[in-house]
């Protein structure tokens, strides 16, 4: 594999290193026909010896010679006439200092060296840092997989004392009965014997009560290793749980399964009903037989309240909302909900025990408790439409677990008697509600009242208002964790740019293959903190200016142009998008920075920065590096994508002066990649007419057929000047062959490029 396909592989930000190491005097395109053969020479010997470089000087005119033949054979007319440019300017530049291009090239070779180097390095970085993460999770998983097994462990090894303490205490029952039967007998022999066993009894009551006191030293240090194993459960993984539930909300990466956390739910839940019925059963024992000072008449109540306390925080806290509230029509977007769209929404118990099976009736209720209603001025209240109540059961799920959905329910606003005022200090879409659901656990001597709550959502009556109220949950989300701070947007915190550029980033990775890069990132940055702050990290971004003010001089606020881009992609570039094509987010000034020293012809594409719903555009380069001149065109928006695809209005795009001969200006998509190279696959397929003599075929309907081209047009003297001609694309040759004879063209070029 040649260093050069290595580099090829790079990403974008390592590919932009590559494109500032060629220019004209070493043109990239030399390196990509020739690179096996230029590895393979010893250019640093070269750069210090005349004689070497000379004649590695020529053998490489006679490489672009044998390159030029290859062209020949396959009559490409048009990468002839580049080699053939490329030849002389060489000849040009270096036939009196060979070492020079000599010193090039093994500069050129050696930072490549470096380039490839320092992705590598990256990406093992990137890898290892992964892999301790992995490593990390698997640890800890293993860690609490060994804590739950203590557990349960635990409660078998003090169910086998039981059994071992009630047949003790059977046993010493059963001879203090036949020692009171023989108290009675007279004989001196008899008396021995019947002192004797007195003195067994003793000692079984010693033992009796040794091993009382173990049992319940055992229970109570199950209690505690139940404790500390429900604790790193509730309060460490549960709540990672639901951290990485409101990230995946937001289009994070998407939330781990349940079913771990179900398990060892389950099984430390299975562990406390096993000690409730122990010490049921030690208090049968105590019934039996209790004596001053017995262990389990002093401990029995302790122990039965703290395993009762135990289990009911574990079963209050298993109850989970598993799927947040959502309309189905817009799966993208949990926790909007639209007045009079149905939404879902899915609760779940982590403790499957199958005696709750249909045995808990869930009820949705809307903010209740929900103090804004009377403190937030103009606080808009909902009833719920549709059937609010439903039995957890294991058969709806997929994978059995004790779950119920909602699935039919829809909101509609309370109307208030008079007009409704608008003078609250929050908008519609910065109010938020909630969803509560409760449930009771009723067991012989055992109800647990069950109480969970949704994430807020934000509640519109228009669709229109749906981006801001998305932008409402991605701010709340991203900033708070606190599910009953429901006045969060009274007074919304600032958010510091690394994080909103990650969730920025996730809007464009979840309804696409790619999200936002760094220079993409840094882009906005500078449009939300300013020009001078480099997208700073730490910088910080009021919720006012994401989504509320104006940005720069627009008439529209920064995330509304986002969203505006968003559907642009979805609905018109996914593939262009996805392929990495459109370089999208780049500043007018970085634009020209790239374009200026690239080929005549090579184009880019970024979104327009001044239409609110989403469009596109792409700038080219024309002239010499000395004076190139930029040209961009006027931006495409939905309108004008929903007529024609936008790799055929590039592939068709036409510029033209005057009375010249319309041509295309678009050579080479950023950095040097051919247009129909990148595009071809995306162009529309000419449908092919009916042979003459089908007879199926369907009779034209006499109109001659038309296709969509755009053409921009120019004046004159924009056009380049002869002697400065560009190299020639497969759709300007035509015209111009079918003018002009090959024997003429062939007679031009060489006199224009003869050596």
């Amino acid at each position: 594999m040649t260093q050069w396909y290595q580099l090829q592989q790079l990403d974008s930000k390592f590919l932009e290193q590559v494109h500032q190491l060629y220019d004209d005097s070493f043109p990239m395109e030399i390196r990509q026909y020739l690179a096996q053969w230029l590895e393979n020479q010893d250019w640093e010997h070269a750069a210090n010896n005349v004689s070497f470089a000379t004649v590695l000087f020529h053998d490489l005119l006679s490489q672009l010679d044998d390159q030029f033949s290859r062209f020949l054979i396959e009559n490409n007319f048009l990468l002839q006439h580049n080699i053939r440019k490329s030849k002389r300017n060489l000849q040009d530049n270096f036939q009196e200092d060979p070492i020079h291009m000599a010193m090039i090239i093994y500069n050129c070779l050696k930072e490549e060296r470096k380039i490839l180097n320092s992705a590598q390095l990256s990406n093992q970085m990137e890898v290892g840092s992964l892999q301790n993460t992995m490593i990390g999770m698997l640890d800890k998983q293993k860690e609490l997989d060994a804590k739950v097994k203590a557990v349960k462990n635990s409660v078998i090894d003090v169910e086998q004392d039981i059994k071992t303490l009630e047949d003790m205490q059977d046993e010493y029952d059963f001879k203090c009965k036949t020692l009171q039967n023989r108290e009675h007998e007279s004989n001196s022999a008899s008396q021995e014997e019947y002192k004797k066993e007195q003195m067994n009894l003793n000692k079984m009551f010693l033992s009796l009560g040794l091993k009382r006191k173990e049992v319940v030293n055992k229970i109570v240090q199950l209690l505690n290793t139940t404790e500390h194993t429900q604790s790193a459960l509730i309060n460490e993984e549960l709540v990672e749980w639901k951290h990485r539930q409101q990230t995946a909300c937001i289009g994070g990466p998407p939330n781990a399964c349940l079913d771990q956390l179900q398990n060892w739910f389950t099984i430390v839940a299975e562990s406390l009903q096993q000690v409730r019925q122990q010490l049921k059963k030690l208090e049968e024992l105590e019934q039996k037989f209790t004596y001053d000072s017995d262990p389990i008449t002093k401990n029995k109540q302790v122990l039965q309240d703290r395993t009762y306390s135990l289990f009911k925080q574990l079963i209050q806290s298993s109850f989970v909302v598993e799927r947040q509230p959502c309309m189905p029509t817009h799966p993208q977007r949990p926790l909007v909900l639209k007045t009079g769209v149905q939404f879902t929404v899915k609760l779940r118990l982590l403790v499957k025990l199958q005696e709750l099976n249909y045995n808990l009736k869930v009820k949705v209720l809307f903010d209740k408790d929900v103090s804004e209603k009377n403190s937030v001025k103009g606080f808009r209240k909902f009833n719920i439409l549709g059937t609010n109540t439903k039995v957890m059961n294991m058969e709806e799920s997929t994978n059995g677990s004790l779950a119920a959905e909602f699935r039919h329910l829809q909101l509609k606003e309370q109307k208030n008697a008079g007009s409704r005022t608008n003078e609250g200090p929050l908008i519609v879409t910065e109010e938020l509600h909630s969803l509560s659901f409760e449930t009771q656990l009723c067991q012989p001597g055992l109800v647990i009242d069950l109480e969970t709550t949704s994430l807020p959502i934000v509640v519109i009556s228009n669709v229109s208002q749906l981006p801001s109220g998305w932008a409402s949950i991605l701010w709340f989300n991203m900033l708070s964790t606190d599910p009953k701070n429901l006045s969060f947007f009274l007074s919304p915190p600032y958010a510091k740019w690394s994080k909103l550029s990650e969730v920025l980033s996730w809007q464009f990775s979840s309804v696409t293959k790619r999200g936002l890069n760094a220079d993409q990132l840094s882009m906005l940055g500078e449009k939300l903190l300013g020009p001078t702050s480099g997208g700073s990290h730490d910088g910080l971004i009021p919720w006012t200016r994401f989504c509320k003010e104006n940005i720069n001089d627009k008439n529209f606020p920064f995330w509304l142009w986002i969203e505006g881009i968003l559907e642009l992609i979805k609905k018109h570039l996914l593939c262009l998008w996805n392929d990495g094509c459109i370089m999208g987010f780049i500043s007018k000034e970085k634009e020209r920075a790239l374009l200026k020293d690239q080929s005549p012809g090579t184009f880019l594409l970024r979104f327009s920065e001044s239409s609110r719903e989403g469009a596109i555009t792409f700038t080219w380069v024309e002239g010499s590096q000395n004076e190139p001149q930029f040209h961009s065109v006027e931006p495409y928006t939905k309108k004008e994508l929903s007529a024609v695809t936008f790799p055929d209005i590039i592939r068709n795009y036409k510029v033209m002066a005057a009375e010249n001969i319309p041509e295309n200006p678009l050579r080479f998509l950023y950095p040097d990649i051919p247009k129909d190279n990148a595009f071809g696959k995306y162009y529309s397929r000419p449908k092919e007419a009916p042979e003459p003599m089908d007879l199926d075929s369907p009779k034209g309907n006499g109109y001659i057929k038309t296709e969509l081209i755009s053409v921009s047009e120019v004046h004159p003297s924009r056009l380049q000047s002869p002697e400065n001609l560009l190299p020639m694309s497969p759709e300007d040759f035509d015209p111009v062959s079918w003018m002009v004879g090959p024997s003429e063209i062939d007679t031009v070029m060489c006199s224009a490029y003869s050596t």
